[in-house]
């Protein structure tokens, strides 16, 4: 077997080096899952959320191990470690709360000794590969209610955050959940591909674009359910009837936070005239504030960059935007010395002839656009082959969902950006990708309805 070499971000230094599966391992690991799905069905619901909400306890109380665990091996500030591991707690009662209703049986029909009812079946063994950007939020959005559905589930965590991977499967076998129930695959995308050869009943990816489209090439022919939760170029548009100061500072954050490594983060701003002046002004004093440092420092708010090759896509994207126009206004370059650093950049006079308006890019840089009308904003918002989030920014809220309701976006935010509810289904449209998380759809995604008709006799 290969090793998995992980890497500091931050530093460049080596702080692991792991066994990675191989072929046969996951056919083994994949088989050993199917022998044990029908008896981990039959659990009863109060058993596996017990389970759950011991797992919930024992998180909590090593909340300082792991958030340390995860800034060292993504780069992420400290701080927004341990608001990670903190904001996932709520997500957890929410599928602790919502579980068993999601999947009870529904009775439809009873008439003339004709019974209709819809029952939810698991789908059987799951493959869950996920993100390193936020390991614990996107693992746990499928690993949580895949168990509680009554699935087994085949978890290979992000190369970049396998450490954390390793943790949250090392407390659910802890909190009961058998060892051959949910297990942990170690390695980078020939691991990800031996798996998504197996017999297996559904994929949950969360990803890139590019391998998102190969994985649903490899599984297509199987008819297996396919989820894909990809990527964005988020845009927000602020009105004229705007607080330019207040939209300013909501969306520096909704841009920089996890140095701009989120799907949701806000990756394009559109200002109206009337405001624009007012607007750049107190975005480039928000971002100048930024604190770009240690990792493990808890003043840090602008972290290293996780993957050594995005620093190289982010200075193309600065560089051909000057080319064509634009204004650098702040950052723009990458740093040098150990680690993957990238300074929090703003651009401004930027169009959509430059790839910084049209592809993501995943890093510390924003651009702002004038514009002279909600409808040019819309119809701008629109140009994309993304359709993840967007948001706007006014008093009005009549007019505000008027015009979301014209944008492509799974999730729409007024006067607000970047967040994420358990309460609602987090999908997207366009290349953001197929099928959803939370919500109770989000429960019932790991099931298959299956229709009973019942007569007496």
């Amino acid at each position: 077997m290969t090793q998995l070499q992980i890497h500091n971000p931050a530093t460049g230094a080596m702080i692991a080096e792991l066994r990675c599966d191989d072929d046969a391992s996951v056919a083994a690991k994949t088989a050993a899952a199917r022998a044990a799905q029908r008896a981990w069905q039959l659990v009863p619901m109060a058993d596996k959320l017990a389970m759950v909400q011991r797992f919930r306890a024992m998180l909590s109380a090593e909340l300082e191990n792991l958030a340390t665990t995860l800034t060292q091996e993504v780069g992420k500030p400290i701080a927004q470690s341990r608001n990670e591991l903190n904001g996932l707690l709520p997500r957890i009662d929410f599928f602790l709360e919502q579980a068993e209703a999601a999947v009870r049986d529904q009775h439809v029909f009873d008439d003339a000794g004709m019974h209709e009812q819809i029952g939810h079946i698991p789908l059987g063994v799951v493959a869950n590969i996920s993100a390193w950007n936020y390991p614990y939020f996107v693992g746990c959005n499928v690993i949580l209610p895949a168990l509680l559905t009554g699935n087994t589930v085949l978890y290979k965590p992000s190369e970049y955050a396998t450490l954390s991977g390793l943790h949250i499967t090392r407390l659910l076998h802890a909190s009961g959940v058998p060892a051959n129930v949910l297990q942990c695959l170690v390695g980078a995308g020939a691991v990800g591909t031996a798996l998504t050869q197996q017999r297996i009943d559904g994929v949950f990816f969360t990803g890139s674009h590019g391998t998102g489209a190969r994985i649903a090439a490899q599984v297509a022919p199987r008819m297996i359910k396919l989820q894909l939760e990809l990527g964005g170029k988020d845009p927000s548009y602020v009105r004229a009837d705007a607080d330019p100061r207040a939209a300013a500072e909501s969306l520096a954050d909704g841009a920089m936070y996890n140095t701009g490594q989120s799907c949701c983060s806000v990756e394009r701003i559109y200002v109206h005239a009337a405001v624009y002046d007012a607007f750049v002004s107190h975005f480039l004093a928000a971002v100048e504030a930024l604190r770009m440092g240690d990792p493990m420092d808890p003043a840090t708010s602008v972290g290293a960059l996780t993957r050594a090759p995005q620093l190289d896509l982010l200075q193309a994207q600065v560089d051909e935007a000057l080319a064509l126009g634009a204004t650098l206004r702040c950052g723009g370059h990458r740093l040098p010395g150990p680690g993957n650093w990238f300074e929090p950049t703003v651009l401004t006079e930027v169009d959509h002839r430059m790839a910084l308006m049209r592809e993501e890019s995943f890093g510390p840089i924003i651009g702002i656009q004038k514009v002279g009308s909600d409808d040019e904003a819309v119809a701008l918002m629109n140009d994309s082959r993304y359709g993840l989030t967007a948001g706007i920014y006014s008093r009005d809220e009549a007019r505000s969902r008027e015009l979301l309701d014209q944008v492509n976006a799974g999730s729409v935010y007024w006067n607000c950006c970047d967040r994420v509810s358990p309460r609602l289904p987090w999908s997207g449209q366009g290349d953001s990708g197929i099928g959803l998380t939370l919500s109770t759809a989000g429960i019932q995604t790991f099931t298959r309805p299956k229709a009973w008709h019942l007569r007496q006799p």
